[in-house]
């Protein structure tokens, strides 16, 4: 089973003397041990850890034109600084982090955090760059944006891990979407251990959504712990004002997680209906009733904002605590989970979940899960081509383009199918390399007549190249239309070829946090013209 910081690198010695709620306390980040079953533990000191948290990032409120304009927060040093002695306060030793810029340099803030005793959580997406649960893909744009991040924070050994999406199914009709997430959980395990990275895990954070919850939790925890959540995150505000276990619905979903296989924590908390908070859920979240069951929990959220969901303002240099965050101090005080000791624990719970059944309440299969994306494949076939679309014609035209070639038929090798489990070979390629195979694939099937690269302009003839060695299988593996299944994966690497522009819209977070959406230039056109393709008889289809 997967622990975020391995026993190999032995306890790190860094101890720093720490006020904390009038005492002294020690502050160090420690190696976690390996461990098997649904707790984290330290390696050193063979105590459990529970995950004391707060959501560190400003809301992201950028237009979709800039959909990438968010504030990375561990790229800002002087920020860090200022902040970190806040986040000791409340005894904090894990921040959950929504976008980071994996071409920054994040050492500084990295060292305060760690010198403090405080882990990192990360999302892998950003504003831009994520897996849109209207029109889902999983691609080289978004794997590339995925292990960058890996890459850039595997460096820092308190990082925890990563979350590969956050509520990116929030109703029964998207649940199609989860299949594209859980295929980026298991391409960045791969990836993670292919690159020999010290181990890291990669879950899910999922919404409170009574109409999915319990098929969500199983999907991303059935049939392969190679494709399966290393932990589980679940954003939940249910418990408002002067609630209890029973009536905000904490014993119902403890019941519901007591069997299952892998860490589950809240990766948000914190209802403010009634404000300001008073933060009594905390109590019980560490107490004996979830402790056994639950690793924590992370409030929502450090930055006050429009949602006012915040524990301080800034303003400049200058940090105020609000009501919010003197309650959270007093109620994070009471708690001292001891949990069970390490050699003392032997697991119970390892078996997998059953994989929800695809119906009107779920639509998603099980399996196959979407292919890898894999650069090389894109590459090689786009090189066979001997018709392609033109560099010159423009994006917007790409999805009616689509639509019109679609219609003879020749798309079965890029469409995507996450309730019957079909997906094109050509699915994880880009939308321009997509539309060429099509066009390809329709101009030999009328014998290489010339009109038929031409398409109004859009399309011309070129020169292929025959495939050989690593080309010449890969291709062979997707079959000349496009449907079969490539088992070699892009493992270590991929081809750095930069992301396409994006917008960003409809996949948020509680408060509006960062908008997890993807949506590559020509991909949410595209999307739109298979579906309409399709409805016309078109045959388009730890821790």
């Amino acid at each position: 089973m997967w622990t975020p910081l391995s026993s190999r690198y032995g306890i790190l010695s860094r101890y720093r003397r720490c006020v904390y709620h009038g005492r002294l306390f020690r502050a160090f980040v420690v190696d976690i041990a390996p461990f098997q079953g649904s707790k984290f533990f330290y390696s050193g000191n063979d105590t459990q850890f529970y995950i004391r948290g707060v959501a560190y990032q400003q809301e992201y409120s950028g237009s979709k034109s800039s959909s990438d304009s968010f504030k990375d927060p561990l790229a800002d040093s002087k920020a860090c600084s200022r902040d970190v002695p806040y986040l000791q306060k409340l005894g904090t030793n894990t921040i959950r982090v929504y976008a980071i810029d994996p071409k920054s340099d994040h050492s500084s803030c990295m060292k305060d955090l760690s010198d403090a005793g405080i882990y990192v959580i990360a999302d892998l997406s950003s504003p831009g760059e994520s897996i849109n649960r209207n029109e889902p893909t999983w691609d080289a744009d978004l794997y590339n944006r995925y292990v960058s991040v890996v890459d850039e924070l595997s460096q820092y050994k308190n990082v925890i891990g990563f979350f590969a999406g956050n509520e990116v199914s929030n109703s029964k009709n998207t649940t199609s979407a989860s299949a594209f997430v859980k295929a980026a959980v298991r391409d960045m395990k791969q990836y993670i251990k292919a690159k020999d990275y010290r181990p890291m895990g990669v879950g899910y954070a999922t919404s409170d959504d009574s109409s999915i919850r319990e098929n969500m939790a199983d999907y991303f925890n059935c049939h392969s712990t190679e494709e399966n959540i290393d932990f589980w995150g679940y954003n939940v505000y249910s418990w408002c004002g002067d609630s209890n276990y029973e009536k905000s619905g904490y014993k119902s979903r403890t019941d519901e997680f007591r069997d299952y296989s892998v860490p589950v924590f809240f990766a948000e908390y914190g209802c403010n209906a009634v404000q300001p908070r008073k933060f009594t859920e905390t109590e019980t979240l560490f107490g004996d009733k979830m402790a056994d069951i639950w690793s924590g929990g992370i409030v929502y959220m450090y930055f006050q904002e429009d949602n006012n969901y915040g524990l301080v303002s800034v303003d400049g240099d200058k940090v105020s605590t609000l009501d919010d965050f003197n309650n959270l101090s007093k109620q994070i005080a009471k708690v001292s989970p001891t949990g069970v000791e390490k050699s003392k624990y032997k697991p119970t719970n390892t078996a997998l979940q059953s994989c929800p059944s695809v119906n009107s309440d779920w639509a998603a299969a099980a399996t196959p899960l979407p292919p890898s994306p894999n650069q090389e494949l894109c590459s090689c076939m786009e090189d066979s081509l001997s018709c392609s679309l033109k560099s010159s014609t423009s994006g917007d035209k790409l999805g009616e383009l689509l639509g019109t070639v679609c219609g003879y038929d020749v798309c079965g090798g890029i469409n995507t199918n996450a309730t019957s489990g079909e997906y094109g070979a050509y699915s994880v390629c880009s939308p321009e390399q997509q539309l060429s195979y099509v066009m390809d694939l329709y101009y030999k099937k009328q014998n290489k007549n010339k009109s038929a690269c031409d398409f109004n302009g859009a399309a011309a003839t070129k020169s292929s190249s025959s495939p050989s060695g690593s080309c010449s299988a890969l291709l062979n593996e997707a079959g000349s239309s496009g449907t079969g299944t490539v088992t070699s994966s892009p493992t270590a690497s991929v081809a750095a070829s930069g992301s396409a522009g994006a917008s960003a819209s409809g996949s948020e977070g509680a408060g509006n946090m960062i908008a997890p959406v993807h949506v590559s230039v020509g991909y949410w056109q595209l999307g739109a013209y298979v579906v309409t393709a399709f409805a016309a008889g078109f045959g388009m289809i730890l821790l």
